[in-house]
């Protein structure tokens, strides 16, 4: 029987939160869909935490970064960094609200580095308690998409540690990446920070979850998936590839593949900007948002 098109629903909203929260909180995505076909979305590697409240239907996680962990369903979930993707089920139907966090925000929002969450995903609740549960009832008792993102920003500000820092070394590397679009060498981190290149591998991946060449890794690949997402039906690895500082295309299809588990055709086929059976609410193909915690070069 044809679907009928009265039962399609196709919801998808993005929003910056208060300015207050920008230095903690790239963007919200809010979702909902309907009367679409069942699909798998891949959850890509990103320079983003993953805080993800469900709405009508929980998330059903059928793979995730690390192996071991075994397939789950959420009602809400924290996710950290990770370098392979999650396969994420949905029914044909779906909803919720993504935040995008900065990783050296989570002790400000969450009060624990990012890197205890490096690789995996927990309920929130196990993180956050309590107040995981509640922002949840009062998102899904919103009216509308103004008012679920305006209580996210009064739930986070009131929530929020400004003395949750981290280190101002691994700060000014985690921005120095970012700002090179993860094409700095490791070797002129660790001398710009003072520290040992062993001292920085290990405070970095404490306070992000990755090594400083792992998140260079997943920061040049994010720019990269972008690019192709913005460049139209038929994309061109060529072009990407040098403006991400990859050796060449093959280069960057070789990375692609390691990090997204498919080709870069294969990923725009099923989830890029000409795709029907699932909105990637990941992200769109925009820049990314103001970095936490300006701080000078380190002394």
């Amino acid at each position: 029987m044809t679907q009928d098109l009265a039962e399609v629903v196709d919801e998808a909203v993005r929003a910056r939160p208060a300015t207050a929260l920008r230095p903690y909180v790239a963007w919200y995505s809010g979702y909902r869909r309907r009367g679409i076909a069942p699909a798998v979305h891949r959850g890509l590697p990103s320079p983003y935490l993953t805080f993800i409240l469900t709405l009508d239907e929980p998330l059903t996680i059928a793979g995730h970064p690390d192996p071991a962990q075994p397939p789950a369903v959420y009602a809400t979930l924290l996710g950290g960094l990770h370098t392979s993707p999650a396969l994420i089920t949905h029914d044909g139907r779906q909803s919720g609200v993504q935040l995008a966090v900065h990783p050296l925000a989570a002790r400000a929002l969450f009060g624990l580095p990012a890197g205890e969450l490096a690789g995996i995903s927990l309920p929130a609740e196990d993180v956050l308690g309590p107040f995981g549960e509640r922002l949840q009832e009062e998102l899904r008792t919103a009216a509308g998409w103004p008012e679920r993102f305006a209580v996210l920003d009064g739930a986070l500000l009131r929530a929020a540690r400004p003395s949750g820092r981290v280190p101002a070394e691994v700060g000014w590397a985690w921005r120095a990446l970012r700002r090179s679009g993860g094409t700095l060498p490791v070797a002129e981190l660790a001398r710009e920070t003072g520290w040992s290149s062993r001292h920085l591998r290990d405070r970095f991946r404490q306070e992000t979850g990755l090594t400083p060449k792992a998140a260079a890794r997943v920061i040049r690949f994010d720019r990269a998936r972008r690019l192709l997402a913005a460049s139209g039906p038929r994309p061109r690895l060529a072009e990407p590839a040098v403006s991400c500082g990859y050796f060449d295309q093959a280069h960057l299809a070789r990375e692609f593949r390691a990090l997204a588990g498919c080709a870069p055709s294969a990923w725009l086929a099923a989830e890029g900007p000409d795709a029907a059976k699932f909105r990637n609410v990941q992200g769109g193909v925009g820049t990314a948002a103001a970095e936490w915690e300006p701080s000078p070069r380190p002394e």
